[in-house]
């Protein structure tokens, strides 16, 4: 079973995704998901959202033209893991256990915060006027994000390498703290992308719905050529010679275009192109790369419903991973199970020959498989097929080494994952009290026995 690079990218739900959004972070995030060796997560960060806008109509509207942008993009969800941050009750829970262990001083260090104290102070204000406890623990939710899935790389622009820093920094106290001997969250890496294009707006500031300069990545062909024919330059008349390197109608001409036509492009504004036609050009040219996506775009726009369903296809593919593992977290910070703290206390009194033991055992076909009997004989779980002998002792010992197990509830029965593969099930329930009691048993009985 091969280890595949786990990748988490998220974008705040506040504002309608423009051009700058597409070639900046959805554009490269799409084509990365592609990669085979890649387990990509993508999330609409709306809880994030309400840290920065009051205005729930907005979230609203900004939720589901994101959601739509990303598919009309081409985001092929049967590859991924596409979801709504709220969908996940197990992040805000998390973030709440990080938050019991991350550092105030830390916290006090992150920009945002420091930033909206130091203009308080500039102004004679008091330090922390206008300030939220949601701006202020802002990294310790993103740090829940990210370690939540245990994501090993999460593009982000250079603004934010400090908070998957903090991530680390929170994750590896966790650890420490409550890990005894367990890595239970990996150390994730922020992913800069040097190559990816940071595009100008219509006057040349970086493109950002603060500046109000921005072009809608799927409004109709009229207003975006609308748009683009307010891109400011230069008073050059029509047969001067152009400068394309300090031309941003030029950049944006070649965050689109491929290498042959933006060297067509600046051979022709070298040569006395006229503006109005370059705008001509640039519209022609986003026109034709965006037409297919608007459409899809604006289709799903008018079929929330489909939208709906897929977030939440999503969302169930999320807490496949979520609920387990969050178990696993409230276990080892002491929020047990009144009937599995009994079963520990009982457990640990019990000699060896009464401990849980596997059974393997050879099938008809000539594959193999193995049984876990509880200390009573009953059987707890089978194991899917092997083709030798030697790959299912090797599963037996990597549920014995203590490590949090991946249990994933299916109605009255529920299966055990290893490196995202399953590896075996249980027998049927009479009812879902009865199921979560053999859970809790089965990881009593993985668990070692401290002498």
């Amino acid at each position: 079973m091969t280890t595949r690079t786990r990748i988490l990218t998220g974008i705040t739900t506040t504002g309608t995704p423009h051009l700058g959004n597409y070639a900046g972070a959805i554009r490269p995030a799409i084509l990365a998901s592609r990669d085979s060796n890649a387990d990509s997560f993508y999330f609409l960060a709306d809880y994030h959202a309400l840290i920065k806008c009051d205005d729930p109509l907005r979230i609203q509207r900004s939720r589901l033209e994101i959601a739509a942008t990303w598919l009309a993009g081409g985001l092929d969800v049967d590859r991924v893991t596409f979801y709504r941050q709220s969908d996940i009750p197990e992040i805000p829970e998390l973030t709440w256990l990080l938050t019991c262990v991350a550092a105030k001083g830390l916290l006090n260090r992150a920009h945002a915060y420091k930033a909206s104290v130091d203009k308080n102070v500039e102004t004679g204000e008091d330090p922390d006027a206008g300030i939220t406890m949601g701006l202020y623990s802002y990294p310790v939710l993103m740090a829940a994000d990210i370690l939540m899935f245990n994501a090993h790389k999460v593009p982000v622009g250079r603004d934010q390498i400090q908070h998957v820093e903090m991530a680390r920094d929170i994750g590896q106290r966790f650890n420490h703290l409550f890990g005894q001997g367990k890595e239970f969250f990996t150390m994730p890496e922020a992913l800069i992308e040097e190559s990816v294009a940071t595009l100008p707006g219509l006057d040349g500031r970086k493109m950002s719905k603060s500046y109000d300069n921005t072009i809608p990545l799927f409004s109709s062909a009229k207003e975006m050529k609308d748009a683009i024919s307010r891109i400011v330059t230069d008073s050059r008349a029509p047969g001067e010679a152009k400068d394309p390197d300090n031309s941003h109608l030029f950049t944006l001409f070649q965050a689109f275009a491929t290498p042959a036509q933006s060297d067509e492009f600046r051979s022709e504004l070298l040569q006395g192109l006229g503006w109005g036609e370059a705008k001509n050009r640039l519209f022609q040219l986003l026109d034709s790369e965006l037409g297919e996506s608007r459409e899809r775009y604006h289709q799903l726009i008018e079929r929330p419903a489909d939208l709906e369903d897929i977030l939440q296809i999503g969302a169930k593919k999320a807490r496949a991973v979520a609920t387990p593992f969050l178990n696993e977290l409230r276990e080892a910070v002491g929020l047990r199970s009144f009937v599995a703290q009994t079963q520990v206390a009982a457990t640990t009194k019990k000699k060896a020959a009464k401990a849980a033991r596997f059974v393997s055992f050879r099938e008809d076909d000539g594959s193999f498989r193995f049984r876990l009997l509880a200390a009573d004989g009953e059987q707890l779980l089978l194991s899917r097929n092997f083709a030798d002998g030697k790959t299912a002792g090797q599963v037996t010992k990597q549920l014995q080494a203590g490590q949090p197990l991946d249990v994933r509830n299916e109605d009255l029965s529920f299966s055990v994952w290893l490196e995202g593969e399953c590896v075996a099930d249980s027998p049927a329930f009479a009812d879902t009290a009865a199921r979560d009691v053999a859970i809790d048993a089965l990881r009593i009985a993985l668990t070692p026995v401290q002498e």
